[in-house]
């Protein structure tokens, strides 16, 4: 056993030099396994961590660990399995927060590793109360509307629920599906169909592209995305791998889209979570404005912990396809076929989605249709409004007038479509 300790002073120019600096160590040839520890002071400093081998890249923790270890057949969620091969690799550290004085990050690697990866915890599944499909929202022939949420995390990254314990809480929500999207790693893909089907949930492959200037979903089975690459690289590469993206969140916060983009993925994430806070506002149509007419509409919850107030599927995204497999929601989003139901309860803890009454417009050929809005406004793009006088009621909608939005008489927004 080899363990190679390094001192590596962090100040404010080497983060302005190195967003991702690179910690270079030597495996030798038969190695089966390795260990790395990082040590900061994080009273004021935040360093991410993550690994890079000979053959590519081999996982991400972000903040959420500063250890991991990679074994032959098992990894630190997070991280991908598989015998070490042997040359240089890279301890990679994200300095994403810096303090005036700097910090010292101590490094420790260990090869072979000198103990086995921490058992990950497991999730009984729930029992399914209700299913957004079953609600059969007005749709062209041959498509269901079916019931998902497109952003959420495990502990393959920040999220503190395992794969199982998160689809339990989708079951529970009474979604369809769920876009599994830990940052910067697909780590968690092979689970997702074996745990999908134990939990009798459809769990979309993702990994969120995360950096200090926005995070962007990348759907679909394609490999992983380089986030220390330009983003204009992430909308590319996807495409070419036949994938999707979508701009997350776009305004919020330090999280806010501020990349730059010469050629645009055709997805956003326009309803985040944190629109919740006050569903009056219209700054994600301000941002909204600035994006290419006939842009697909998803809603993410962002869940990351039951300690969280909102559950999967707030917002729901509804997508209309020909049946519940990935392959189907994800060409059901390619072709543009969302909505967004905003609609819940909230106990003073937890709030949880309304799918089978909640006011929903959704497209339906050249109209918009609206459901359980009896009372609501429909807003088109431009502002102009129509009364909503029945629980079933269609639009004449060209889609170049949207996104097309429900609102109360008190103007929180209850549903959208494109």
């Amino acid at each position: 056993m080899t363990t190679i300790r390094r001192r590596i002073p962090v100040t404010v120019d080497t983060q302005n030099e190195h967003r991702f600096l690179l910690v270079p160590f030597d495996v030798p040839t038969g190695s089966e396994s390795l260990e790395v520890v990082i040590r900061f002071d994080g009273s004021n400093a935040g360093i991410d961590l993550g690994c890079e081998g000979p053959d590519g890249w081999r996982g991400w923790s972000g903040g959420a660990r500063t250890e991991y270890l990679i074994l032959a057949d098992d990894a630190t969620p997070g991280y991908l399995p598989g015998a070490p091969e042997a040359g240089e690799w890279n301890v990679v550290l994200g300095l994403h927060r810096v303090p005036a004085e700097g910090v010292e990050v101590e490094i420790e690697i260990t090869v072979p590793a000198s103990r086995a990866v921490p058992p990950v915890p497991d999730a009984a599944p729930t029992t399914r109360i209700v299913r957004g499909s079953d609600r059969m929202l007005p749709a062209e022939p041959g498509l269901t509307w079916f019931a998902g949420d497109f952003h959420a995390h495990t502990i393959h990254s920040d999220g503190r629920l395992p794969i199982g314990g998160l689809a339990a809480l989708g079951v529970a929500s009474g979604l369809d599906f769920m876009a599994v999207t830990d940052h910067n790693t697909v780590s968690h893909h092979a689970h997702l169909p074996a745990v999908g089907a134990e939990h009798g949930i459809t769990l979309l492959p993702g990994q969120e592209v995360t950096t200090h200037r926005g995070h962007a979903n990348a759907f679909g089975d394609i490999g992983w995305i380089d986030f220390r690459e330009p983003a204009q690289h992430w909308v590319d590469e996807v495409d070419r791998r036949g994938g999707i993206l979508s701009i997350n969140h776009p305004i919020s916060g330090d999280c806010s889209w501020v990349q730059p983009l010469e050629r645009r993925p055709a997805a956003v994430e326009l309803w985040h979570s944190t629109w919740f806070a006050e569903l009056i506002s219209t700054a994600p149509f301000a941002w909204f404005r600035t994006w290419p007419v006939g842009a697909t509409l998803l809603g993410g919850s962002d869940t990351h912990m039951l300690e969280e107030p909102q559950r999967p599927g707030t917002p729901t995204t509804w997508v209309a396809a020909t049946d519940d497999s990935a392959e189907a929601i994800l060409d059901g989003v390619r072709t543009g076929r969302t909505a967004i139901t905003g609609s819940g309860s909230f106990d003073g803890t937890t709030l949880r989605p309304e799918l089978m009454h909640a006011p929903a417009v959704v497209r339906v050929g050249d109209e918009v249709v609206a459901v359980d809005a009896e009372g609501l406004i429909l807003i088109d793009g431009l502002g102009r409004r129509r009364s909503v006088r029945s629980a079933r009621e269609a639009f004449p909608a060209d889609p170049a007038g949207g996104p097309f939005h429900l609102v109360l008489a008190d103007r929180r927004i209850m549903a959208l479509c494109a």
